[in-house]
């Protein structure tokens, strides 16, 4: 088959020399998005897409398997549940309030505030009595949020718009009169390449203008901090933590707010400079909750006075499991014998189990709908006795659960609202071994009657101690359906087996992240679930630096790579979109022993001239704040020229979207695309 000629790509002699280190950066020019040269490259790639993408198929399919619609965990203030839902014709889905007599209102439709779908709703957070409700909204995919505060029983707007809100907490004071929350500071005021740093944290008093908010809190700090913020239900006490970038550590603050006022807290240390990560809950019994993963890598419950917060102090409530990773916890305390419910992962697979609240002792289990994901267990924060979860799995769209402590019975409180014909599948988890000898699992999902090899895809992210836990997925089912098989791994760099699991795929051990997806790859061969010639990889964002470092380091071993809004020029990241806020992630190019290891596996960096590459699919997104597309773009132009294969090399540039959320139809559309690209170069 002959390929059509790519589109000229001008191969400039740039050549930076880092640590007496030749880098040569041949496609520097690309960095530039409004460049006429870049403008013209991308159009000439659009056009290619166009003709080389064939029919699109899938996208049917995956509509209506998107029909499910979707439900989230209820949050309870002052008799009131806040809630989101998306019915099966929804592009995004609609915040409501229930009252307590069941009467449910829309409050925040993203369609009613833009009818062209592309504002989406980033942030909500009500107040404690329910009665005032905080949303951050941003439009064409940029994450730039801007802040409101909405009467909840009018609808009518009494605050905003605040901007520079991004990523921000809020948390209210009592009486919904002030709030505190996080906001960068002008650009005015920070160097130009700096504008999306420099956060501080901030007491608003609604109604009142920004100009006067008080700063608490982050002067002096790291630019690239981030801040948590926090009051607990009775409002006396405010938590203060802080984040360097994504670091996997913070250091955490408290102060009693009956004893100093609010816009002078007097905060105390809980940790400082401590490599560990740690939560807080004070609780109504008077006890303040501890959930750390100090001397824990899998997570557990400390308790502790308020009063004295300090690690000193913590005494062990319900321990680290030598297996199961705890990830969140509920009080139920409206009860003659009060009790936690603690939210476990264990192998990626989510259980709850229930303890007595004063000792810690282990008196059973909740019942849970199946082998699958559980997330945001709520409880009333005035107590009771019930509480609320998500669950989901590989064939479930999301359900809500009410779990009754009198009764110890799980009963469904809420599905997602469309009806889907699921297809039946078979999950299976698989242990095989990585490399150096590490067991690693993985989530097989195939049809029914599959025997044979067939078309797979093998998925992964391995990064920021994320888990891939199962999931509901209109792609993977669509996929399935269609007689392939979709595997999931669950790498080191993730979070599913705790804290040292992520560690030993970050930093200097970046490459066991790679060798546990290429292992996974070899598994699926040798067990006869596929080949090379029908194997495809994907990945995004993380995941795309995944999948573009598998491409570079075993290209026999993929017939196709679908590589969504990746990282790709690890040498330079950190001077685009958040990258500086990666650098205690993946390491810094500034230092000497850390940009050998960014350059060893640095996808870009690592493309040949001659050698037979994969056929590849870029999709990037040209609002993307958090990863630049000109990453992709770049890798694009380096693959174009180098293959010798006659597998072609596409990119796919969306305009007015970014790396988080977007409509339904987008998401549909991408979806149709992927999968039409690794099904004509699987053999599906």
């Amino acid at each position: 088959m002959t390929r059509e000629p790519y589109p000229t790509a001008r191969r400039a002699d740039t050549v930076d020399v880092l640590h007496e280190t030749p880098v040569p950066d041949p496609y520097r020019w690309l960095e530039d998005p409004d460049s006429p040269e870049t403008q013209g490259w991308l159009l000439a790639q659009a056009d290619l897409f166009k003709r080389e993408s064939g029919p699109q198929r899938f996208r049917e399919r995956i509509g209506e398997l998107l029909r499910s619609g979707s439900v989230g965990t209820p949050a309870w203030r002052g008799g009131r549940a806040f809630f989101s839902r998306r019915t099966p014709d929804q592009e995004h889905a609609v915040y409501y309030v229930a009252e307590p007599d069941g009467t449910e209102r829309a409050l925040i439709d993203p369609m009613e505030l833009d009818p062209s779908g592309l504002t989406t709703l980033d942030a909500v957070q009500p107040d404690k009595e329910g009665r005032l409700l905080a949303y951050q909204i941003s439009v064409g995919g940029t994450e730039e949020s801007v802040l409101y505060v909405i009467d909840v029983a009018t609808g009518s707007r009494v605050e905003g718009p605040i901007d520079r809100c991004r990523y921000s907490p809020v948390a209210w004071l009592p009486g919904g009169e002030a709030f505190y929350y996080v906001r960068r500071l002008p650009s005015t005021e920070v160097p130009e390449n700096e504008s999306q740093f420099h956060r501080r944290v901030y007491l608003h008093r609604v109604g009142t203008s920004t100009e006067d908010d008080v700063m608490i809190f982050g002067q002096g700090l790291k630019m690239t901090n981030y801040y948590g913020v926090s009051v607990s239900r009775d409002g006396r006490w405010l938590q203060v933590s802080a984040h360097e970038g994504t670091a996997p550590r913070n250091d955490l603050w408290v102060a009693d707010l009956t004893a100093s006022p609010p816009e002078r807290p007097e905060l105390v240390v809980v940790q400082e400079g401590v490599d560990a990560q740690t939560g807080l809950t004070f609780g109504r019994d008077g006890r303040l909750y501890v959930h750390t993963d100090r001397d824990a890598s899998r997570g557990r419950v400390c308790v502790t006075d308020p009063a004295t917060p300090g690690a000193e102090g913590w005494r062990d409530l319900i321990p680290e499991d030598p297996e199961a990773v705890l990830s969140d916890y509920a009080v139920l305390d409206d009860l003659e014998r009060p009790i936690m419910l603690v939210g476990w992962t264990r192998h990626a697979i989510s259980e709850i189990s229930v303890h007595d609240l004063a000792t810690g002792e282990r008196l059973g289990e909740v019942p849970t709908p199946g082998l699958g994901s559980i997330g945001g267990l709520s409880e009333r924060p005035e107590g009771g006795f019930e509480a609320w979860f998500g669950y989901t799995d590989n064939t479930t769209p999301p359900t809500i659960q009410r779990y009754d402590a009198r009764t110890g019975e799980t009963t469904l409180w809420a599905a997602s609202p469309g009806a889907v014909e699921v297809p039946a599948v078979r999950t299976s988890q698989e242990v095989y071994r990585s490399k150096d000898g590490t067991e690693v699992r993985m989530l097989v999902i195939s049809p029914v009657d599959a025997e044979g090899p067939r078309p797979t895809i093998l998925y992964g992210y391995g990064g920021f101690g994320l888990s891939m836990t199962p999931g509901y997925s209109a792609s993977i089912l669509a996929w399935v359906e269609a007689g392939g098989v979709y595997a999931i791994a669950n790498l080191r760099g993730g979070g599913e087996e705790g804290e040292d699991w992520h560690r030993a795929g970050m930093l200097g051990h970046k490459q066991n992240v790679f060798d546990d997806f290429h292992a996974a790859a070899e598994h699926l061969v040798a067990t006869g679930v596929t080949t090379p010639e029908q194997l495809a990889i994907s990945g995004g964002s993380n995941g795309g630096l995944l999948v573009g470092a598998a491409l570079t380091q075993r290209p026999d071993l993929y017939a196709a790579v679908a590589c969504s809004a990746p990282l790709l020029d690890m040498v330079r990241y950190e001077l685009f979109g958040l990258g500086a806020t990666w650098n205690v992630e993946y390491g810094s190019a500034e230092d000497p022993e850390q940009f050998g290891w960014l350059r060893s596996y640095s996808p870009y960096h690592q493309v040949r001239e001659g050698v037979e590459y994969p056929a590849v699919l870029f999709t990037v997104f040209q609002s993307d704040t958090r990863v630049h597309p000109l990453h992709a773009w770049k890798m694009c132009a380096a693959l174009q020229h180098a293959s010798a294969s006659d597998r072609p090399v596409l990119l796919r540039n969306e305009a007015e979207v970014g790396h988080g959320a977007r409509s339904i139809s987008r998401t549909v559309d991408l979806s149709a695309d992927t999968l039409t690209f690794l099904a004509h170069h699987t053999g599906l």
